[in-house]
């Protein structure tokens, strides 16, 4: 199976150039740093001891940065490495105040360009985040016998049932881990399926915060709109789900007549097909990269830039999480939980099913199937002061516990 995998491999590479072009074109490509995937890398590596952390995209990064805030503070570490795979997730490490990590691309997972990578940055520890496996980058990385973790894991039913095709490989791979610390049971029961040698339940990192990022100040005239609107927020947004926040719009817009509802979309480079679709409704949008300036009679505002949610979280009450309505499996509730935002969500949330299950309990969510629905559940929560300054403490400790025990155990391999 290797044998058949390192072919495909090989035959991406050399549709390499003709797919990197495309995905340039349509903004889902850096054009300049898209060389670090093929190892033309654009940090120098320095001196001394590095650690290396490697995420898919922007939830598993956010993940870790708590992490590596405390490991930052470690005087015996030198630098610390962070890879990622797409676009959006380059741009995080700007809006965190972190001196020693860098950013650079994963490389394509070909037999050669591994190896260049690991001969690079010569990693003393090599940390993987929740389903991230990479055959012939975990196959070198043993060989150089340097510690392998698997941090934070999640391995679904799906995921699950097709590593279970290719039983000998999957063992090969899990076993390559030194530590697999899962981020629940399900996931822990998998994971010694499949031949992982060392796991430990710990809790799901995305429980904990980080405390160094950087505050996003609004322009004075946004802060004296934002004053008198109504708002409530969709944020991370997937297609089709756009068009239903927007219909729930128009039908809390009868009732409140100085309503703003802000989207942001999971991926910025769909906005002009956000824009069409939202006017095809009769309403009117902003850019939020256009113009600090709303204007009165402005319906939705589309923030269209990286790193600037949490801020929008701070003025809501209200916050529609993404990627349920659709069955994408949801995104990560609880940045905007911490903010004391009551969230809803649609049916599909199996990637975050025990946070969920959290934020249920404590009455801090609510599921809906379409737009009536949200524009019910947005109209009962603008009319419910509720305080969640308790259940929000609750989810803080809980988050801070995971992130302590996590430290202490990854110190043992560094």
């Amino acid at each position: 199976m290797l044998f058949i995998y390192r072919i495909l491999i090989n035959l991406i590479i050399l549709f390499s150039p003709l797919i990197i072009l495309v995905r340039v074109i349509k903004n889902k490509e850096d054009k300049f740093r898209f060389k670090e995937k093929f190892c033309f890398f654009s940090k120098k590596r320095g001196n001394g001891k590095l650690i290396w952390f490697h995420g898919s995209s922007v939830g598993e990064i956010l993940s870790v940065i708590p992490l590596i805030e405390k490991l930052e503070k470690k005087k015996r570490i030198n630098k610390i490495l962070l890879t990622s795979s797409t676009l959006s997730s380059s741009k995080i490490l700007s809006k965190f105040k972190l001196k020693k990590t860098i950013h650079q691309f994963f490389p394509i997972d070909s037999d050669l360009l591994t190896k260049k990578f690991l001969s690079y940055w010569k990693p003393s520890t090599a940390i993987f985040i929740e389903s991230e496996i990479w055959p012939n980058m975990l196959i070198n990385v043993k060989k150089k016998k340097i510690p392998l973790i698997l941090l934070n894991a999640r391995i679904t039913v799906n995921s699950y049932n097709k590593w279970k095709v290719i039983p000998y490989t999957a063992k090969k791979l899990f076993q390559s881990f030194d530590i697999c610390f899962s981020q629940n049971q399900e996931t822990r029961k998998y994971l010694k399926n499949l031949g992982a040698k060392k796991i430990k339940f710990l809790g799901n990192l995305k429980f904990s915060e980080s405390k160094s990022q950087k505050n996003c100040n609004f322009h004075n005239k946004l802060k004296k709109i934002f004053k008198y609107k109504r708002i409530w927020c969709a944020a991370s947004t997937h297609n089709a789900e756009e068009k239903i926040c927007a219909l729930a719009h128009k039908k809390l817009k009868i009732k409140y007549k100085n309503l703003l509802t802000i989207i942001i979309p999971r991926h910025i480079h769909r906005s002009n097909n956000i824009i069409n679709e939202i006017k095809d409704l009769d309403l009117k949008v902003q850019i939020r990269s256009t113009d600090n300036k709303i204007s009165e009679n402005t319906d939705i505002y589309l923030v269209d830039s990286f790193g600037e949610t949490n801020s929008f979280y701070k003025i809501c009450e209200t916050v529609f999480l993404g990627g349920s309505l659709i069955n994408h499996g949801g995104q990560n509730p609880l940045e905007p939980a911490r903010f004391g935002c009551k969230i809803l969500h649609g049916p599909y949330v199996q990637n975050f099913r025990e946070v969920y299950n959290f934020l249920e309990k404590n009455n801090l969510s609510s599921k809906f199937y379409n737009a009536k629905q949200l524009a019910n559940s947005v109209k009962k929560s603008f009319s419910t002061k509720a305080n969640f300054t308790n259940k929000t403490i609750k989810l803080k400790k809980m988050g801070s516990h995971i992130l302590n025990k996590t430290f202490t155990d990854i110190n043992n391999y560094l």
